[in-house]
């Protein structure tokens, strides 16, 4: 594993892109916002944040950089998508609207906006296969949840109470993280932690 720092970009379209340069920075790596294909020369990891995944697809679509995000997660770079960032992971959504694209990358179905409205959003403990430290409080914010996982794809963390529980809100493939909820509101950096772990490889 290297010692350099490494240099993650947070994709700088909509969303916490700001609390996810703090996060990252807290564990050691080089965060910076990106928002043009010739950015992503420069980093050797991407965070997809939260925001509205429709609009998030569309700015993808006008700042050119849908086909070069799929290239670079098709080509190996490490990636980490929260909620919104998440959906933009997916191979397939549900409840998107029609013509929705995605990133993809992880072999999975993500329902979009699946735990309800804004003033739905709720906080539960998760515990994360690979997070030592006990539960992760999770943030959830007209979040999706993942409705099922192909062959490649490993299941991290479930909804463990209420009405949800058991549903699919962690999931990583090879390199790609992805969860429903979002670690960069909480203070609790265990999440960003593993993803840069992971880029250092």
């Amino acid at each position: 594993m290297s010692s350099v720092p490494p240099v993650i970009g947070v994709l700088a379209l909509q969303g916490d892109v700001r609390e996810h340069v703090q996060a990252l920075e807290q564990v050691g790596a080089r965060a910076r916002g990106v928002r043009r294909p010739d950015e992503l020369d420069s980093i050797d990891g991407l965070v997809i944040p939260g925001g509205e995944s429709t609009t998030m697809w569309r700015l993808a679509v006008s700042f050119d950089m849908l086909e070069p995000l799929r290239k670079c997660i098709a080509a190996g770079m490490p990636a980490y998508g929260t909620c919104a960032g998440m959906i933009m992971l997916a191979d397939r959504i549900e409840g998107g609207v029609p013509g929705q694209q995605t990133v993809g990358g992880i072999d999975m179905t993500v329902r979009r906006n699946a735990f309800g409205r804004q003033v739905e959003s709720f906080e539960a403990p998760v515990e994360l296969a690979g997070v030592d430290g006990g539960p992760v409080e999770a943030v959830f914010i007209r979040a999706p949840w993942v409705e099922s996982v192909g062959e490649s794809a490993e299941v991290l963390g479930h909804v463990s109470r209420g009405e949800q529980a058991g549903r699919i809100v962690a999931v990583r493939q090879g390199r790609l993280l992805a969860t429903s909820f979002h670690p960069e509101l909480t203070g609790d950096t265990r999440v960003h932690r593993l993803f840069v772990d992971m880029v250092k490889g």
